[in-house]
């Protein structure tokens, strides 16, 4: 049984080949013996050993390359992945999905509040403070790292405090200078560091752009530690982050301590960049803090379900780049678990249900739709209007005229009406007949017009002639309660300002075939009760 090979990641994970150590199958006295009785040649025998060595020790150590590297397809790689066999893995896949649940958690908090900038500032401030943690002790300490960027993290958000309150300076531009300031301080002393005689093997500039193969037990360790306590500290304070966070004067009246939740909010988002720097790095640490928050916030109104989605994103997210980057041969974690919750993102943002790009193209087509069928049977109401309802069928020139265009055009919105059961179609095809529910819909349409046109020029004193083009929109979207609310109002509603019949409940029940059995002059709920 040949043993496995080693595991490396530089700077994702990726796996070493073997090079075969070549034999040399050269008889050594044969050839001196050889060369004695050759004087000429003996000059030429160092380049001659040289050639012939260069040249076997090359062609063994290729094909044991290619040999490796044909052997070792994706499914045995995602296969050792899933077996988690290798400490390395495990340590960077438990330390990622760790870290994509505590930047879910607050960076939600950070989405709502409209304080995305932040996340990125205080990601770059506390590159300094990782650099002045290593210099404490020259080594990579994760208490000590922490400790110090931590620290950093928070001067870095009072100076920006600071900076708001003294001078004229938006948050914006505060946060801005602290973010190009501290960023500049931190790569500075990384230069220093990279120059101490160790500083090529202290691995401190991978906090730049992460290396999730870094990730050790006690970087794990410190993860669940400030994972569990975001966890705890947002459920016990859900209810004061949520007022604060969506009404900060209303909260500051009713007696919350404002400024200390705002303060503990951004040690607690502190802490979440410092653990997400080994995996992710300084520049992209801020993308796992927004993304995530980003997409549950398309796909929810509820600050609940906002934190669970975004939760589950952020961890989904390190799965998934873990998993990804241990497939190829030096594929980077971080920017994997990125482009995973980009992904997520994308995909809330073309196809959630309610803010998708996708459902409101639909909703917006549906709407569309249902107006010009509307404006359709409203203009047939009209023909019948016209010769006092003589007769039930509408041919297809008349509506063309009523409508002002082509009969080409009136035949599809009649096709239209007949797919939905608003109307019937003459065997020749040139007549429309309304159905029971069309002719319904027809008087709605024709009755919210109208009494929209009564309510502004009775309520809000509007002249009789400029209140046609506001009704031809609002006519499609007033509600039941919204027209039981005008009726109530105007009272007498038998005509319109142009002294046109407003269609009564009985008109309108006239083409379903429900008999009349009370005066009103509403439709409503009670329609669909005898209907």
């Amino acid at each position: 049984m040949r043993p496995e090979a080693p595991i490396s990641f530089a700077p994702g994970f990726s796996r070493l080949s073997r090079a075969a150590k070549p034999h040399l199958p050269c008889e050594r006295e044969t050839l001196c013996s050889s060369l004695r009785r050759h004087s000429a040649l003996r000059c030429l025998l160092p380049h001659f050993l040289s050639a012939i060595s260069y040249l076997l020790l090359c062609i063994p150590a290729h094909a044991a390359r290619i040999g490796d590297i044909s052997e070792t397809s994706l499914w045995n790689q995602a296969f050792r992945f899933f077996t988690f066999q290798d400490p390395a893995v495990r340590y960077a896949l438990l330390g990622s999905m760790l870290l994509g649940i505590s930047c879910g958690l607050l960076g939600s908090f950070i989405v709502v509040r409209k304080m995305a900038l932040v996340g990125d500032a205080l990601s770059h401030a506390v590159l300094p403070g990782v650099a002045l943690g290593f210099l404490w002790n020259m080594s990579k300490d994760p208490v000590a790292i922490f400790a110090g960027a931590t620290l950093a993290g928070l001067i870095g958000t009072g100076v920006v405090h600071l900076l708001k309150q003294t001078t004229r300076l938006k948050e914006d531009t505060a946060l801005g200078l602290v973010l190009a300031s501290f960023f500049a301080v931190g790569i500075c002393l990384l230069t220093m560091i990279q120059r101490l005689p160790t500083g090529n093997k202290s691995g401190i500039d991978k906090f730049l752009f992460g290396q999730a193969a870094a990730i050790g037990p006690g970087d794990v360790q410190l993860m669940g530690v400030v994972t569990g306590l975001a966890v705890v500290v947002i459920t016990l304070l859900y209810k004061e982050f949520l007022v604060t966070s969506f009404d900060a004067q209303f909260a500051r009246v009713s007696g919350f301590p404002v400024q200390a939740l705002h303060y503990a909010l951004m040690l607690l988002l502190a802490f979440a960049v410092v653990i997400a720097l080994q995996a992710v790095g300084v520049v992209l640490v801020s993308a796992m803090l927004i993304t995530p928050a980003a997409a549950a916030y398309l796909l929810t109104d509820r600050m609940h379900r906002m934190l669970l989605l975004a939760a589950l994103f952020g961890l989904a997210a390190g799965a998934l780049g873990a998993f990804l980057s241990f497939l190829g041969n030096n594929l980077p974690t971080g920017p994997f678990m990125v482009l995973a919750a980009t992904a997520v993102f994308g995909a809330a943002f073309l196809f959630g249900p309610r803010h998708g790009v996708i459902a409101r193209w639909w909703r917006q087509r549906n709407r569309s739709a249902r107006t010009q069928r509307e404006n359709t049977l409203k203009a047939i109401y009209h023909v019948l209007e016209a010769r006092d309802f003589q007769g039930e069928g509408v041919s297809l020139r008349e509506l063309a005229e009523r409508r002002r265009e082509t009969l080409e055009d009136v035949s599809a919105q009649a096709a239209a009406l007949r797919a939905n059961g608003h109307a019937t179609l003459h065997e020749d095809g040139n007549q429309v007949f309304l159905t029971p529910d069309g002719w319904q819909r027809a008087c709605a349409i024709v009755r919210n017009h109208r009494l929209w046109e009564l309510y502004l020029t009775n309520e809000a004193r509007v002249a009789a002639d400029h209140v046609h083009e506001d009704a031809e929109k609002i006519e499609h979207v007033l509600g039941e309660e919204t027209v039981r609310e005008l009726e109530r109002r105007l009272g007498n509603i038998a005509h319109d300002p142009h002294g046109r019949r407003i269609p009564d409940l009985a008109e309108m029940r006239r083409g379903t075939g429900v008999a009349v059995t009370e005066k009103s002059m509403g439709y409503g709920q009670d329609i669909q009760g005898h209907s």
